[in-house]
C-alpha cells in the first residue's frame, strides 16, 4: 500500500511540473530581428510561463522550411514577399507590417576605406562587397534593387559576395574578408567591430517592411496570440526601437 501511495505521487508530481512548465511556442523570425526577439522572449518566458524557441536566419529559407512541415506559430519576416509564399499557412487576419529599417554601407572598422557615396562601390579599392543573397534574401534583395535604382549593379556584379543571411554580411565586414558591406542600419548598431561609411536615406531606399503573422496550424494559438500582442504592445515597440527599428510602412 505505501509503495502504490508513493507511486501516485509520483506521476501527481510530474504533471504538477509539466504544468508548470508551460507550453513551448515556436517563433520562426528574420536574422536581422535576433537582439530583440532574445530580449522579447525573455519577457514573454517571464509573463507566461512558456518556453519560446527562437528559429533566427533569412526569412526566405524560413518561409521555405513552414512550407515543408516545421513546426512554427509565429512567423516575423524581413520582407512580404516571403509572407506571401505562406498565405495558405497564415492566418490572413493577423497579419501585419510591424517594423521597417533602413540600409548603410559599412566597412570594418579599422579600415581606411572611405566611401561619400554608394557610386564609390564601384571604384577598383572596394575588391569585395558582401550582401545577402540577392536572389532569395530580403536585405540582398533590398539591397540590389538600391543599386538597380542608382544604376549601378551592373557595375558591382562582379565584385559582390552573397552571403547565408544579413548577420553573415556583417560577419564577413568585421572579419576583414570583405571591403564593405550593405546591411540594415540595426545591424550596423550592434557591432563594436564595422562604422558605418553611408546610410541610405530613408526616402531613397526601397521600401522595407516586417511582417508578422501567426502561422494556421501552431502547435500553441493560444501563446502564440499572446506573443503578438507583445509584439505590438508599447512595451514591445519600445524594445524595437531601442535597437534601431521603425514604425512599419504605412499602408
Amino acid at each position: 500500500m505505501k509503495t502504490l501511495r508513493r507511486f501516485v505521487c509520483f506521476f501527481a508530481l510530474v504533471a504538477l511540473l509539466g504544468r508548470l512548465a508551460g507550453a513551448e511556442l515556436s517563433v520562426f523570425a528574420a536574422a536581422s530581428l535576433s537582439d530583440a526577439m532574445k530580449e522579447l522572449a525573455a519577457l514573454h518566458e517571464k509573463n507566461t510561463g512558456d518556453i519560446v524557441r527562437l528559429n533566427l536566419g533569412a526569412s526566405s529559407t524560413l518561409a521555405v522550411q513552414i512550407r515543408e512541415g516545421a513546426r512554427a506559430d509565429v512567423f516575423f519576416s524581413a520582407d512580404e514577399a516571403s509572407m506571401d509564399r505562406l498565405a495558405a499557412l497564415i492566418d490572413p487576419a493577423t497579419r501585419r507590417s510591424l517594423l521597417s529599417n533602413t540600409l548603410v554601407i559599412v566597412v570594418a572598422a579599422d579600415s581606411s576605406l572611405k566611401i561619400a557615396a554608394p557610386a564609390d562601390l564601384a571604384k577598383p579599392e572596394v575588391r569585395r562587397l558582401a550582401l545577402a543573397e540577392p536572389q532569395t534574401v530580403p536585405a540582398g534583395i533590398y539591397a540590389k534593387q538600391y543599386l538597380q535604382k542608382l544604376n549601378l549593379w551592373k557595375a558591382v556584379i562582379d565584385k559582390t559576395i552573397p552571403t547565408e543571411n544579413v548577420r553573415a554580411t556583417l560577419a564577413a565586414v568585421e572579419s576583414g574578408n570583405v571591403d564593405a558591406g550593405i546591411v540594415y542600419k540595426t545591424d550596423a548598431l550592434i557591432s563594436k567591430k564595422v562604422r558605418v561609411a553611408y546610410e541610405v536615406p530613408f526616402t531613397e531606399g526601397p521600401v522595407i517592411s516586417y511582417p508578422v503573422a501567426l502561422v494556421k496550424d501552431g502547435k500553441n494559438p493560444a501563446g502564440a496570440a499572446k506573443f503578438l500582442a507583445l509584439l505590438a504592445s508599447s512595451e514591445g515597440r519600445a524594445v524595437f526601437a531601442k535597437f534601431g527599428f521603425l514604425p512599419g510602412p504605412a499602408k
